[in-house]
């Protein structure tokens, strides 16, 4: 068993981090956070066997406290961690700001110095990570995260506010920073030659581009249309979005469309593969009788019984499948066949279709013909 003391364990990479060590059964967690007090530092340092130093200050109130709550409290923690005499490695997480003259990336690099020179006095480990713009859960919005804002605004249908839309900025996903963390915790950190620590993935984005993806998320609501999420960094920020969206609006209605069949409705609309509806059908209904030169769909049946008929075009001979949501069963249909699906129960009959391409009313590639 390790003991591991997280400070900043509240803040916004603490809590993810916390949350992937508590999976692990051979971690136990010493979490330190702004309620905690001195003694209660002196002591996790102590038992300590790894730090991960995330806590630090980068919107105070005064000017001064950058210095206090970032070096300040650094070489506080290095006191104790010398007192206590384990030599636990520690990792902290800097800025990319800390190259930079100004009040906050002055008190970064300053707690930088004083944790690479308490390593030369002491031979202990130490990993320094120079972190851009993380984004994720929990990530306080309207303070410091652009990414954590706009998502925030955006599902709460509030405005945005972009000063210059081609400023690109560099992005790393929570997820990538808290793995690398741990690695770093495994003897497994990305060291650069320039001694400093790194997360291997990052992203750039134009703030205008991060508006737009994110107002198509939105988007997507009501149109039904999900983004393309070939590339990682749109898969991470729409798992981002989403855990901004109000508590009481994660659901939304889909539009029935009802007639003396049933009802029909789409549910998940994509460029890339197509789209998914459902359908429930009364006893004795068919539906379908047509063909398609090259849409192809599939067919599965999950309450009630039914039966799906073929009949390749230009010829007599008619297939039949009879399905039931007692046992699932895909139904493929292939291009060039005429198909009907008929309820031959006594109950209504769920059925979930897809499709390879979005219906296209201007061509929607469907010809009658019953089978």
């Amino acid at each position: 068993m390790k003991t591991v003391l997280v400070t900043g364990a509240g803040g916004f990479i603490g809590k993810n981090l916390c949350a992937t060590l508590e999976q692990r059964k051979d971690i136990e967690i010493l979490r330190y956070g702004r309620n905690n007090t001195r003694e209660e530092l002196a002591d996790y340092t102590a038992r300590a066997d790894f730090v991960f130093h995330l806590a630090g200050v980068n919107r105070p109130r005064n000017v001064e406290d950058f210095d206090k709550g970032n070096r300040g409290f650094t070489e506080e923690l290095l006191e104790l961690l010398e007192i206590s005499g384990k030599k636990a490695p520690v990792v902290i997480t800097s800025s990319i700001q800390a190259v930079l003259d100004n009040h906050y990336g002055v008190s970064k690099k300053a707690a930088e110095d004083a944790v690479f020179e308490w390593s030369r006095r002491n031979g202990t480990p130490v990993y320094v990570y120079r972190l851009p713009n993380v984004f994720g859960k929990w990530c306080r919005p309207n303070y410091n995260s652009v990414v954590a804002t706009f998502c925030h605004n955006i599902a709460h249908g509030l405005p945005v506010q972009i000063n210059n839309p081609a400023t690109e900025i560099t992005l790393v996903y929570v997820d990538d920073v808290v793995a690398e963390l741990i690695a770093a915790m495994d003897g497994l950190a990305h060291i650069g030659d320039d001694g400093f620590c790194y997360v291997p993935r990052t992203f750039k984005v134009t703030l205008q581009k991060l508006a737009d993806t994110i107002y198509s998320f939105a988007e997507s609501r009501k149109n039904l249309v999900m983004p393309n999420f070939e590339g990682d960094f749109e898969r991470f920020l729409y798992a981002t979005y989403t855990s901004y969206l109000p508590e009481d609006g994660f659901g939304y209605e889909l539009e029935m469309k009802h007639d003396n069949r049933g009802w029909l409705a789409e549910f998940i609309k994509s460029r890339q593969f197509g789209q998914i509806f459902i359908s429930r059908t009364k006893p004795g209904i068919t539906r379908g009788n047509h063909w398609h030169h090259t849409k192809i769909e599939k067919f599965l049946v999950v309450e009630g019984e039914a039966v799906i008929k073929f009949k390749k075009i230009g010829t007599d001979e008619v297939l039949e499948y009879k399905v039931s949501g007692e046992q699932l069963k895909v139904i493929d249909i292939p291009a060039g066949y005429t198909h009907s699906i008929t309820n031959v129960g006594t109950t209504d009959v769920i059925t979930l279709f897809w499709a390879n391409e979005i219906f296209n009313p201007d061509k929607p590639d469907t010809y009658y013909l019953e089978v």
